[in-house]
């Protein structure tokens, strides 16, 4: 079995910054595809950014030049980095990897962590 366990949300002021991170562990083969979702009160899930095994990003629009997402392979884990952050960036947001173990390629999800943006 594979897990997703995320860390690094909180509450922080406009303006501010804080990094999330993301570690899987279990029977891995390989991962493929990291990424990181959020979703606000009353509000559909959306994909914020995207790595690749290769190290090729994409981020939704409204975080871009904002936020960094990376990954360190030997560890496993997926960061995100987000500066200059605004009431609109909170959420909370959700890990995603497209993984390779016993049964082949599947999605896994993190529970989520809360980031919070207010004074």
């Amino acid at each position: 079995q594979v897990q997703l366990v995320e860390s690094g949300g909180g509450l922080v002021q406009p303006g501010g910054s804080l990094r999330l991170s993301c570690a899987a562990s279990g029977s891995i083969f390989s991962i493929d595809v990291m990424g990181w979702f959020r979703q606000a009160p009353g509000k559909q899930r959306e994909l914020v950014a995207i790595i690749t095994s290769g190290g090729t990003t994409t981020y939704v629009d409204s975080v871009k030049g904002r936020f960094i997402i990376s990954r360190d392979n030997a560890k496993n884990t997926a960061y995100l980095q987000m500066n200059s952050l605004s009431p609109q960036d909170t959420a909370v947001y959700y890990c995603n990897g497209v993984i390779r173990d016993s049964s082949g390629l599947k999605t896994y999800w993190g529970q989520g962590t809360q980031v919070t943006v207010s004074s």
